[in-house]
């Protein structure tokens, strides 16, 4: 089957989960800067999720790239991780409201997790379908990045009990280790 589909799905359904985080933003009704203060919380937590919503998105895109057919597995998987990242619109909207409460910030790190495993599964899916001697495979090797942020994650979520400011800062240290585009896929595709 041809891939064109699953990429068009996926972009769509993105570009929907962001503009219903967007939506979450809500005006003030004063007119003076101090009015936006209290919104601050909840623009912050969608700046975290638009990072991580278009993380997922480039590195989709990368990975897609060295695909040339996909397959039921393949479709389901990709199904999964839009599942996952569909759920970011409310935790995003209830950590936000929430001024960053131990609970919401729980369960936004464990939709992260989550995401990651079935990000991880997708391109376990494509490397099944493509073979280990595949442009995906030989550009993410083991993975030790993807790993390592699902770890954090999986940390994270136990931390927001202890102190949401360290858990948030692995998140926020997640974010930053895959800001830039994972360009294993790029470098093994420019060779």
């Amino acid at each position: 089957m041809n891939k064109n589909r699953l990429e068009a799905f996926s972009d769509g359904v993105i570009a929907i989960i962001i503009t219903i985080m967007v939506l979450e933003l809500k005006v003030p009704h004063g007119t003076e800067l101090a009015d936006l203060q209290p919104l601050l919380p909840v623009f912050l937590s969608y700046v975290l999720s638009f990072v991580n919503v278009g993380i997922y998105w480039n590195n989709h895109h990368h990975m897609l790239h060295t695909v040339k057919q996909v397959n039921g597995a393949i479709l389901w998987a990709n199904l999964h991780l839009l599942f996952w990242l569909s759920l970011m619109p409310f935790v995003t909207g209830w950590m936000g409201e929430n001024h960053f409460a131990p609970v919401p910030v729980a369960l936004f790190a464990l939709v992260l997790l989550m995401s990651s495993v079935a990000y991880a599964l997708l391109q376990r899916q494509i490397v099944c379908l493509h073979g280990t001697e595949s442009t995906l495979a030989h550009a993410v090797g083991h993975d030790l990045k993807g790993k390592l942020a699902t770890g954090a994650y999986l940390v994270s979520i136990p931390l927001c009990f202890v102190s949401t400011a360290l858990a948030g800062g692995i998140i926020v240290a997640v974010a930053l280790m895959w800001l830039i585009p994972d360009r294993r896929i790029e470098k093994v595709i420019a060779e």
